[in-house]
């Protein structure tokens, strides 16, 4: 077994902890449909952090170029997908009382707690490409995406429109980012 086969074994296992999160909280919220009010900009999100889930167990496999791994290397690669986990977990409501589940309400109350982890997924994110990949231009949209997110923590905003713009430019970032890096996405 070589070491990057060792080190993936577990960033595998974290990352499929996210992905049980996300595909249980849909699944509960499809069991319980009669008492589940959506909200499309929520379940953008969900599908985002659902795909950046897979993208990150994609990516990961860049990563055995490393020959050598150590302790520190490795705590500062799994945090990535922790956080990833973090973000899964957040989206859903946890032991919903009895009654209606209204994810508008409950984006609203979690909103922050979400956008802070967001950042700190982008901080890793800036760091991790840094030492993998060295300095790309796209550091600046991971910066501009932080400072958005960032301002409406801070300010507090809490306009729909806005968050409804917010989770339709990330989707729309996600579906262009996934176009230009096609052919850099590929396991030979």
């Amino acid at each position: 077994m070589s070491p990057f086969e060792y080190v993936i074994v577990l960033i595998s296992i974290i990352l499929g902890l996210g992905v049980t999160q996300i595909m249980t909280g849909v699944a509960e919220l499809v069991h319980q449909w009669d008492r589940v009010r959506l909200y499309w900009p929520h379940m953008i999100w969900i599908v985002l952090v659902f795909v950046l889930h897979i993208q990150e167990w994609w990516d990961v496999y860049s990563l055995q170029s490393f020959t050598a791994w150590r302790l520190p290397t490795f705590l500062f690669f799994t945090l990535y997908p922790v956080n990833l986990f973090i973000l899964a977990r957040i989206l859903f409501p946890f032991n919903p009382a009895d009654g209606e589940i209204n994810l508008k309400d409950f984006y609203f109350v979690n909103f922050k707690k979400f956008f802070l982890w967001t950042i700190i997924l982008n901080v890793l994110s800036i760091i991790s490409n840094l030492i993998v990949h060295g300095f790309d231009y796209s550091l600046f949209l991971i910066v501009a995406i932080m400072a958005t997110l960032g301002t409406v923590i801070l300010r507090n905003y809490r306009m729909e429109w806005l968050h409804q713009a917010i989770a339709v430019i990330f989707l729309l970032t996600l579906i262009l980012s996934a176009a230009v890096n096609w052919d850099e996405w590929l396991i030979n």
